[in-house]
């Protein structure tokens, strides 16, 4: 049995492939490889960040290529009403006027179009895409956590929770301790910062204590230690998702406890959620060193 998703599944090839590396004792045939790579460059990476490198991108066909073959051991199938159905709601998104189905020469004109490749092609590349979701559901439903009202109760808090800050951002902490130190001596040091670095002052906004930690990557002991600090007060240094930055409170407001019965199954299930993910992350991982991926080199030996 060799390896193959030239239409998203695992077959019998006739003829003998060449191979681009191996995983789990299975030699993976050049054609599979190429088939999910331009399914990335088609519909990028569904489950996560775009690659930004060609290190990245290698990195993501590996793990399709891994998942693909792992939900062809599960007997994970997609069927054609699938495949319409996402092609029907991807003709929507793009508010196409024909009917694919009917009109074939229109819908192989516009994949012409927007994906450069042939009908065929792009329908199986979201066969592949579909099976590789469906392992994926699978796997973290099959992921079932306990979830403590404690746990609950702080996602609700987070959310329910909220801050202003005004924020000076810098390139390295040693700077950012700097003007902190000398900024809590000196209040008036703050407006004259922000009169010179105009570009490294931000505002935030009025948010959640939840958006600071997903959208700005501030630490949570950070935005909760400010939560409890006054007006005007300073706090910092401390990491975001660029550099380092000191910040001023302009306004706090924690969750009103009273409130959390109201919404409290909604948060045992976020937590839930959220642990499936984990879990998924954390047995994808231990899936992944298990599998032992080699990568052949392009000379045409075997390499790491």
């Amino acid at each position: 049995m060799v390896f193959s998703c030239g239409t998203a599944l695992c077959e019998e090839n006739k003829e003998e492939p060449g191979y681009t590396g191996e995983f789990l004792d299975t030699r993976v045939p050049e054609q599979n490889y190429i088939f999910v790579k331009s399914a990335l460059t088609v519909f990028s990476n569904r489950w996560g960040p775009a690659p930004r490198t060609e290190e990245e991108r290698e990195g993501q066909v590996w793990d399709q290529l891994l998942l693909s073959y792992e939900a062809f051991r599960r007997n994970i199938d997609v069927t054609q009403e699938e495949v319409d159905a996402e092609i029907t709601n991807l003709l929507q998104e793009y508010k196409v006027e024909f009917d694919w189905k009917q009109d074939r020469e229109s819908f192989e004109s516009w994949v012409k179009e927007k994906a450069g490749e042939p009908a065929e092609l792009f329908e199986n590349q979201i066969r592949h895409l579909l099976q590789v979701e469906k392992l994926r559901r699978t796997i973290i439903e099959s992921i079932q956590p306990p979830v403590t009202e404690d746990e609950a109760y702080q996602s609700f808090f987070d959310e329910y929770s909220s801050l202003s800050i005004e924020l000076a951002q810098f390139d390295d902490k040693e700077e950012a301790e700097d003007f902190y130190r000398k900024a809590r001596r000196k209040p008036k040091l703050w407006d004259k910062g922000k009169e010179e670095r105009p570009d490294a002052f931000r505002k935030p906004g009025f948010v959640s204590l939840q958006f600071l930690m997903d959208i700005w990557r501030l630490p949570k002991d950070a935005v909760h230690k400010m939560l409890k600090m006054r007006k005007g007060d300073l706090y910092g240094p401390s990491p975001i998702y660029k550099g380092y930055a000191v910040f001023q409170i302009l306004e706090a407001r924690q969750a009103d406890k009273k409130e959390f019965a109201k919404v409290k199954e909604r948060y045992f299930d976020k937590v839930k959620r959220r642990k499936q993910h984990e879990g998924y992350n954390d047995w994808f991982k231990g899936f992944k060193e298990q599998a032992n991926i080699k990568v052949y080199s392009k000379e045409g030996g075997q390499g790491e």
